[in-house]
């Protein structure tokens, strides 16, 4: 291995230990790792009231009402479309882990200081005030975000320094507990409450239109960019290549970030309206990462029905399966294509000439916008894009999986060839020792 690798190596495993490492990315990782089967059934139930098939609406309709999307858009509003509240008890959650915090006063300090901040509407008809679940959803979530972690660090500074009730050891631990969160739930509410109250003399009037405005809304749209979606493609390959994992450092920075774009795009769909993002999670994970990481379903077609060593040929056998999952750690650490120099230059290119294929295809509306339905990573190919983009979509994942295999084809045939080269030699070793009457080495068991 040359200096520059070496240095390479060395560097980028502690820059990504230390971001895998940091807390607060752990976090927002854990609580939308934690969230995502809400998510995923969640946004099925969009898919159930707006099936693009003909008869569907007018049956729908016909049998239990004009009313009857409400039968899935209401599941949907309390699961995908109130994400917040799910990643904001995630993160409090996890932090409260980290720290050795008491869990239930973390959670509910987090989840009653967003809710401070949350701007409310007055209900038309009845003179009262409201929480609009579009606030709970993703236009909430970068505030919510920050303000679990803001009220879990107060709690915690409140902690530590003993501001907290002390009940005689008779007391039950539960009741205690209550009572040693009296100061601390109270100094939150205070404080958030002032912060609200200050945002009302602004030009924003509420916490939420200020952090959308200057920090959500610009995060969102470049991370809706072509040049965006291929450098953390890219960032996501290079990482993989030394070990590290890349999916996992990637995706605790731009998960909240697609998230949001597929949320909009749902929310679009819901309301009829055009959808506005090619790239959000499901384009990330469904067009550009087809087999996993690098791309590397079509280097398993490679292995399985073309690959002349033994070595390729049951490191083929053995993937497959999880392959067909895009789970695809047997071909990273089994060719191994981690610190190869034949394999790194496709594993990094093929997902990026997917992506451009991908954002093409959509943007000149041969593919059909995803639907904003969120499926597991796990789904297979095909199955994944027609779930996400019709009929369209899993003809591209078709298109996309042949790319693949044409890109990793010359530098897989190389490789091939050499280790075909040594498990030829060490036959031939083994065959003349044999004819010399040397016993073979056998390793021990």
């Amino acid at each position: 291995m040359s200096n520059a690798m070496v240095w390479a190596e060395d560097h980028l495993t502690v820059l990504a230990g230390r971001l895998d490492g940091n807390r607060y990315l752990t976090a927002v990782k854990n609580s939308f790792i934690g969230a995502m089967s809400l998510l995923i059934i969640g946004s099925f139930f969009i898919l159930l009231a707006y099936l693009p098939i003909g008869g569907y609406t007018d049956f729908m309709a016909g049998t239990f009402g004009s009313d009857w999307q409400s039968f899935f858009t209401i599941p949907y509003n309390v699961t995908m479309g109130a994400m917040t509240l799910w990643v904001v008890i995630g993160i409090a959650n996890s932090l409260s882990e980290s720290y050795k915090l008491d869990r239930m006063a973390c959670i509910l300090a987090a989840l009653v200081s967003f809710l401070v901040l949350t701007p409310t509407e007055v209900l038309v008809g009845s003179g009262g005030t409201g929480l609009p679940l579009a606030n709970l959803s993703a236009n909430g979530l970068f505030l919510g975000m920050i303000v679990a972690v803001a009220a879990v660090e107060i709690l915690r500074f409140v902690d530590h320094r003993g501001w907290t009730i002390k009940m005689p050891a008779s007391v039950p631990s539960n009741v205690a507990k209550s009572f040693s969160s009296l100061i601390p739930i109270a100094v939150l509410l205070v404080l958030f409450n002032v912060v609200r109250m200050l945002f009302t003399v602004t030009e924003y009037h509420d916490a939420q239109t200020f952090i959308f405005a200057l920090l959500q809304s610009p995060l969102t749209a470049l991370g809706a960019t072509l040049p965006a979606t291929l450098l953390a493609s890219f960032v996501e390959s290079a990482l993989w290549i030394f070990g590290i994992h890349g999916g996992n450092i990637v995706g605790g920075i731009m998960t909240p970030i697609w998230l949001s774009l597929t949320s909009e795009n749902a929310t679009a769909l819901a309301a009829g309206h055009t959808l506005p993002n090619i790239v959000d999670y499901q384009f990330y994970m469904n067009f550009v990462k087809v087999g996993g990481s690098g791309a590397t379903f079509g280097l398993v077609l490679l292995l399985v029905f073309l690959a002349k060593s033994k070595q390729f040929r049951t490191i083929g056998k053995l993937a497959i399966g999880p392959e067909i999952f895009t789970i695809n750690e047997p071909i990273i650490f089994g060719i191994p294509v981690v610190l190869n120099p034949i394999l790194i230059i496709p594993f990094v290119l093929t997902p990026l000439v997917l992506c451009v294929v991908a954002w093409v295809s959509m943007a000149t509306g041969i593919v059909p916008l995803t639907n904003g339905v969120n499926i597991p990573w796990t789904t297979p190919p095909i199955i994944s894009g027609f779930l996400v983009s019709g009929w369209q979509g899993a003809t591209l994942n078709v298109v996309q999986i042949v790319i693949s295999a044409l890109i990793y084809f010359p530098f897989f045939k190389v490789a091939d060839r050499i280790a075909l080269g040594k498990e030829l030699a060490a036959e031939a070793e083994i065959t003349a020792e044999a004819s010399l009457g040397k016993p073979t080495q056998v390793a021990a068991a």
